[in-house]
């Protein structure tokens, strides 16, 4: 299976490159397991390192229940983020390039910078004390695979669909009390040009962003990806709305209730 790995691996790695599409492993191979699936990742990721990228941390994927049905994945996955597709958004209108990706799509959502590596016994109180700081963010997911057909086994070999990370202030955690009831009770607008297009609350994030964590963070004790969390990292923990298509020359906005935290403006480009 070794080869077959690596070359799953290569083969995904070029359509991302490309921005190209590419048929869902599993067409070829029905019977593709979730640990084969995140060794796909684990060789894609590191082929990504070798050539000189840097992951800042990981991406939760699939933790609002109200758009599992959509999707027909009723379980989160995860994957690295990179350096190089992260943006930190200022106060006024920031350009998000999208152009290089296939079939992108936007998710509102909470991100954690983590200040140690959490373990997995932790409750969400425990978590927290292992957070350093809160940002609203945006994220840019794509699928090589048309029209957005797969299946979960898919998206984990693929890296969690992941493309891009748009980010605002980083929100420093000096009262876990107050964070902790807030990040468990509020509510975020999605808007484009066109005006709104969906409002979610926290508890569409698996009960919450922080119960998002706990779950990434049993997940990935349980299956190791070849790299943990480390301090420093970027965790952002999955859409609070709906994700919505995007392309060049749309402007998307967001606005929080309940948290400290600032909305965002990005220009596609």
């Amino acid at each position: 299976m070794t080869d077959t790995i690596r070359d799953r691996a290569a083969s995904l790695l070029a359509a991302y490159d490309a921005g190209a599409p590419h048929a869902p492993l599993t067409d070829a191979d029905p019977g593709l397991t979730i640990p084969q699936a995140y060794a796909i990742a684990a060789d894609l990721m590191a082929r990504r390192v070798a050539r000189g990228e840097r992951v800042a941390g990981w991406k939760i994927g699939f933790t609002n229940r109200t758009i599992w049905d959509e999707y027909d994945v009723h379980a989160p996955i995860w994957g690295p983020m990179y350096a190089g597709g992260l943006v930190a958004a200022g106060p006024g209108t920031t350009d998000l390039r999208i152009s290089h990706l296939h079939e992108p799509r936007i998710e509102p959502e909470i991100a954690f910078r983590m200040a140690r590596t959490p373990t997995p016994d932790m409750d969400e109180a425990a978590l927290l004390a292992s957070i350093d700081a809160v940002a609203h963010g945006v994220e840019i997911v794509q699928s090589s695979f048309p029209g957005w057909r797969f299946r979960p086994v898919d998206t984990m070999a693929s890296g969690a669909l992941h493309g891009a990370y748009a980010h605002g202030p980083w929100v420093p955690v000096t009262d876990p009390a107050r964070w902790l009831a807030d990040l468990a009770a509020f509510g975020m607008t999605l808007r484009c040009d066109d005006g709104t297009r969906d409002h979610g609350v926290a508890a569409n994030v698996l009960d919450g962003p922080l119960s998002a964590l706990r779950h990434f963070v049993r997940g990935l004790a349980d299956c190791p990806h070849g790299r943990g969390i480390e301090p420093g990292d970027i965790i952002t923990t999955g859409t609070v709305t709906r994700a919505f298509p995007v392309a060049p020359g749309q402007v998307w906005s967001t606005a929080l209730e309940g948290l400290p935290l600032p909305g965002l403006t990005l220009r596609c480009v």
